[in-house]
């Protein structure tokens, strides 16, 4: 008897332990409880209405077209168009659930099944660094993304579980699916299915069909590594996964699964993301003045021409000197851009030297001068003396050091000729040139030193050839612009260009007569290398030590620009305004133009006085260029000591031709007499015409 009461003495002291710890469980587990109801409480009360949940995006998501309607680039992160639930193809509904929470009608919010393998998973890969997985369902991933973030921590989590279980006690699970449609991510800057429907296939996700939504549903995993645009065969491979657990699941037979036709889906093009995104990043930023939409996702459709921009890309790469950049910019005759070129390569180097690089446009720069000269009161053939000149200490000569003479506007714009530009910008004051520039389109400083006629002030390309495309709309204004509509992606319309011709920059004889120049300097001057086999106007333009090199011109209504250069501004020996600028503007005009009627200007081509010689003494020395006698200057006046390179400010005789003779040699002007007076007064003619009058008097 004393044996058994000694035995029994433990066993009690176990049923006793035993008893305090289901009690101490129970009381655990009963205040776990109600701390988790309390939060639950908590959480419900502070959750936001359904309204709210759905405008809280991550971005906006912005498609850009070209010309043509295509798509060039999509941008983001942002959500599609919103879909409620009844809009959502019940395959996408059925993939999606099957894939990522397929007992989510089930559990209340979190499922205690999952989360028993995601810790049989966890205690696996302890001490792996891998992250366990299958823990979340579908309203746990919405908590996520709506008011947490990706971090692995148990405090994330149990937050998670805690706004989990508010979210289904607040929201049906058909609102919850609803939320979690649209915002999920699925990689390339897709928020929602809309949003991935539309990059990765080009339409809305109501359309949607089985092999699509698979590949849809397939994203969520792993949004980068089964991507379609980046591996579309290990986008098909996981999506072949999908319509398994569908079956799995009894949302799709196995007849569905076998004929759902994953190699058939087509894939949308992933658009250019090289030299149009010059475009792009110039154009968008403009939204902000144009529309007032943060939230919907917008459609911007755009002036690019694609292929305009390929030729204007490899126009560019063929012609750059080697170690230099290039530019270029195309308007068509309202100002709409066709092609903008920032650089060699996007990829290398994002900066837009189209529209963000101020350099001096040297002799591109003249056509103010000649444009206030024309106005006040020259035209292309009044006679001028290119002859020395000194403007306060100011000493500007021609780099073949030579003088010419007495010759014409025409001809002295033709071959660039410093001193006379110089001469005009006195005449016509240096403030009136600047007034010009400004009227056309320049918004950089302008100096008005003197040697501002020879282009030291520092400009834009896209100015520039904003000042031409005026020059060649007959002195109208043209701006250039790049968005042609804004709609919302269900269609509606946000913004619309309109065309203003209201603001006449010149009168319309003035720009005549700038396009007569023009022509001469293509067909004869120093811009011959820019002719395309139609009627063509531009100037070339070179600075000193040939840092720059500009060619600027318009034919057939479309006005291009082209620029080359060091980024550092460095010389760059064989770089000159008349050869690979002008080169580069031949080879891409001969696309651009190819398919619109050849247009003839108002005013024919008349060549300069001394074109009219022989074709060996057409040029009377070395326009803009030469190295042979004198004092040598650059495109600025500034002095060149001997046995240095001059800057060769336009393009040379080719090869074999002649240097022109000395003006010496040239016939002399008439004489400045009375009857030189009445011929240029039309006295002869009015007295003619009084005589004849009289004769034929009864």
């Amino acid at each position: 008897m004393a044996r058994s009461g000694k035995s029994s003495e433990p066993r009690g002291r176990v049923k006793t332990w035993l008893v305090r710890g289901l009690k101490i469980g129970l009381v655990g587990g009963l205040s776990a409880l109600v701390a988790i109801v309390v939060a639950v409480v908590i959480a419900y009360q502070s959750l936001p209405d359904y309204e709210s949940l759905k405008s809280s995006p991550n971005g906006q998501m912005i498609r850009v077209h070209a010309a043509d309607g295509s798509v060039i680039v999509s941008l983001g992160p942002s959500f599609g168009r919103w879909l409620s639930y009844d809009q959502i193809p019940t395959v996408m509904v059925d993939a999606m659930v099957s894939t990522e929470d397929k007992r989510f009608y089930l559990h209340p919010g979190v499922d205690p099944i999952g989360m028993a393998r995601a810790a049989w998973v966890a205690l696996e890969r302890r001490g792996s660094g891998r992250r366990w997985q299958g823990a979340s369902t579908i309203t746990q991933q919405v908590t996520r993304n709506i008011f947490l973030n990706n971090s692995y921590s148990w405090g994330r989590k149990v937050r998670e579980m805690v706004l989990a279980l508010a979210l289904e006690r607040k929201f049906s699970k058909r609102q919850i699916l609803e939320l979690y449609l649209n915002k999920v991510y699925f990689g390339g800057g897709a928020y929602g299915i809309d949003a991935a429907s539309r990059k990765f296939f080009g339409h809305p996700a109501t359309s949607l069909d089985l092999p699509e939504a698979a590949i849809v549903a397939g994203l969520v995993k792993a949004p980068s590594s089964y991507s379609p645009t980046a591996d579309a065969d290990a986008a098909r491979g996981r999506a072949g996964v999908v319509l398994e657990l569908m079956e799995e699941n009894g949302k799709i037979s196995a007849a569905e699964r076998a004929n759902a036709g994953l190699e058939a889906v087509k894939m949308a093009p992933e658009p250019p993301q090289n030299s149009v995104r010059y475009f792009t990043d110039w154009a968008l930023p403009q939204l902000d003045t144009l529309i007032d939409e943060p939230n919907e996702p917008l459609e911007v459709y755009t002036t690019i021409d694609l292929g305009m921009q390929k030729a204007a890309t490899a126009a560019i790469q063929a012609n750059v000197p080697t170690g230099t950049q290039g530019a270029l910019v195309s308007l068509d005759r309202d100002g709409a851009v066709r092609a903008m070129v920032g650089g060699l390569d996007y990829v290398s180097s994002n900066y837009n030297r189209a529209t963000t690089a101020t350099r001096q446009p040297g002799s591109a720069w003249k056509i103010f001068v000649y444009m206030a000269a024309l106005e006040a009161g020259y035209t292309p053939d009044t006679g001028i003396t290119d002859s020395p000149v000194d403007i306060n200490g100011w000493k500007p000569r021609n780099s073949n050091g030579r003088f010419s003479g007495d010759i014409d506007i025409r001809t002295a714009f033709a071959y660039s000729v410093n001193t006379v530009a110089a001469k005009l910008g006195v005449e016509v004051g240096f403030p009136t040139v600047a007034d010009m520039a400004r009227r056309f389109g320049i918004t950089t400083p302008i100096n008005t030193h003197p040697s501002m006629v020879l282009g030291t002030s520092d400009v834009r390309l896209i100015d520039m050839t904003r000042a031409f495309a005026s020059i060649a709309r007959k002195g109208v204004a043209v701006t250039p612009y790049g968005i042609t509509r804004v709609t919302t992606s269900e269609g509606r319309v946000l913004y619309e260009h309109q065309d203003d011709t209201s603001r006449v920059l010149v009168a319309p004889w003035v720009a005549a007569g700038m396009t007569d120049l023009m022509q001469t300097a293509v067909s004869t001057g120093t811009g011959r290398a820019a002719q395309i086999g139609r009627p063509v106007a531009g100037k070339t333009g070179t600075t000193s030590s040939n840092k720059d090199g500009w060619f600027l011109g318009f034919s057939s209504g479309i006005t291009t620009g082209v620029w080359m250069g060091r980024d550092d501004a460095h010389a760059v020996g064989v770089l000159q305004g008349g050869r690979a600028p002008a080169r580069a503007f031949a080879d891409y005009m001969k696309v651009a133009v190819a398919k619109r009627p050849v247009e003839q200007f108002e005013t024919q081509v008349t060549l300069p006085e001394w074109q009219l010689e022989p074709d060996n003494e057409a040029y009377y020395g070395q326009p803009d260029g030469g190295t042979e006698g004198g004092m040598m200057v650059d495109e600025n006046g500034l002095p060149i000591e001997r046995g240095q390179q001059p800057p060769q400010d336009e393009a040379q005789p080719e090869d074999g031709q002649q240097a022109a003779p000395n003006p010496a040699d040239r016939p002399q002007p008439p004489r400045l007499d009375q009857q030189w007076i009445d011929n240029v007064l039309g006295r002869n003619r009015q007295q003619q015409q009084q005589q004849q009058q009289r004769q034929n008097a009864p």
